[in-house]
């Protein structure tokens, strides 16, 4: 026995999530008329359509903003830089594919359109999800043999990191497809005249198989392989950096001269664990913004004894448009690791360039202030003389003769 289900009583009894991306809207049936008994509850709805419009036009925006900053950006381009710009058009493509047409459905009620465009809207919002999830996989895998197997990066890594961005956006269209073959445009009860993009399961376990699929495949195995990434990485970084730290402290006699080390180790440190935090924060953001989307989904459909009433049904929604959300989010986590983004971005605005140039103005003028005033001070003091530079032919004589910062 088959079940249409994409929410309400077609999913076993359960009132599903309006936009979740394997369902159409919600309607909920304790909330009906009588007049009519497939309404649905309007003011959740029109909250709905508020939130998720100004989700869309943030996701977007941010979005387009930087890819126009990557293009225009005079940084050289790096692997990294590769990845936040796949990252960013997979996050439009779950803004457009995913976030547009709920919107949309949202304002209809009903899916207005033939079947064929149901099944390309179903395949085309789990293909986002796929593609935006696994996009951070392979970030946080390339940041994984940067830091854990560093030979490997020259071994061709940028073919390699061509590769990776290639199979994801393979394999996001592979995984996505089975959505042609469980929805469709169908009556959403015999011989009510009403039709609707739903889904057909196979009860009673149809629905629980493909909540489980979707969770598993978006969110609880890219979730894991990234917690052992991050798990190895930091571990190579503690053990790198106070290895490193422990040597440069030993300092060394070259040609009479002091060196040490430890300046250089802070700059290659800074350089690797920024990208390394700031893919970290992405990984964070996408745990925190669905989570509660799959949490709700799972034990809706697992736990025999979960409510389905009203607040099921506003729970639901607001899962929902907290993982929306995470589209919003990404675009200024990268401006506030990459600071020449930030800036790049800044040109394209007239007004804020010139913000921008006065306050640069101002950094320089002090600056020039502060290093005048140190170089007198430091004609003045008596601690450096000519006399000991002289008469004092030893190594601390080089070390006094070097420049501030060496």
């Amino acid at each position: 026995m088959q079940d249409t289900g994409s929410s309400g009583e077609g999913l076993g009894g359960w009132t599903g999530p309006s936009g979740s991306p394997g369902w159409s809207p919600s309607y909920n049936l304790t909330a009906a008329n009588h007049s009519d008994p497939f309404a649905r509850n309007e003011s959740l709805a029109k909250t709905e359509i508020s939130v998720l419009g100004i989700i869309f036009l943030l996701a977007v925006t941010g979005n387009l903003t930087v890819l126009l900053a990557l293009y225009k950006t005079k940084k050289k381009s790096s692997r990294m830089h590769l990845f936040i710009k796949h990252l960013s058009l997979a996050d439009l493509a779950v803004a457009v594919f995913q976030v547009l047409p709920q919107f949309i459905w949202e304002i209809t009620y009903r899916f207005q359109g033939p079947d064929f465009v149901c099944r390309i809207v179903k395949h085309l919002q789990i293909f986002g999800m796929f593609a935006s999830t696994y996009m951070m996989v392979m970030m946080t895998a390339d940041r994984y043999i940067a830091i854990c197997h560093p030979l490997k990066t020259l071994q061709q890594p940028t073919k390699r990191s061509y590769i990776m961005i290639l199979s994801t956006w393979l394999g996001s269209l592979l995984l996505s497809c089975p959505q042609y073959f469980i929805f469709s445009l169908r009556e959403i009860e015999e011989g009510s005249g009403v039709y609707d993009c739903w889904a057909n399961f196979i009860l009673p376990w149809g629905i629980k198989a493909y909540i489980t699929w979707i969770a598993v495949g978006v969110f609880v195995v890219p979730v894991l392989t990234m917690v052992v990434c991050y798990t190895c990485i930091c571990y190579n970084i503690f053990k790198n950096i106070k290895y490193k730290t422990k040597a440069a402290s030993e300092t060394s006699f070259k040609n009479g001269l002091i060196t040490s080390g430890v300046n250089n180790v802070k700059t290659i440190s800074k350089a690797k664990i920024r990208t390394v935090k700031m893919t970290l924060v992405i990984v964070l953001a996408y745990i925190v913004c669905w989570a509660p989307f799959f949490t709700v989904q799972l034990w809706s459909v697992w736990d025999e004894t979960a409510p389905k009433d009203d607040s099921t049904d506003t729970v639901f929604t607001l899962t929902m448009l907290l993982a929306s959300l995470n589209s919003c989010c990404n675009p200024w986590i990268y401006m506030f690791f990459s600071g020449h983004l930030l800036s790049d971005i800044v040109h394209f605005f007239p007004c804020c360039h010139k913000i921008t140039q006065k306050l640069k103005k101002e950094d320089s003028e002090t600056s020039i202030k502060r290093h005048t005033l140190l170089t007198k001070v430091s004609h003045r003091s008596p601690t450096i003389s000519s006399h000991n530079v002289k008469d004092n032919d030893t190594p601390c004589q080089s070390f006094q003769s070097l420049p501030m910062g060496t």
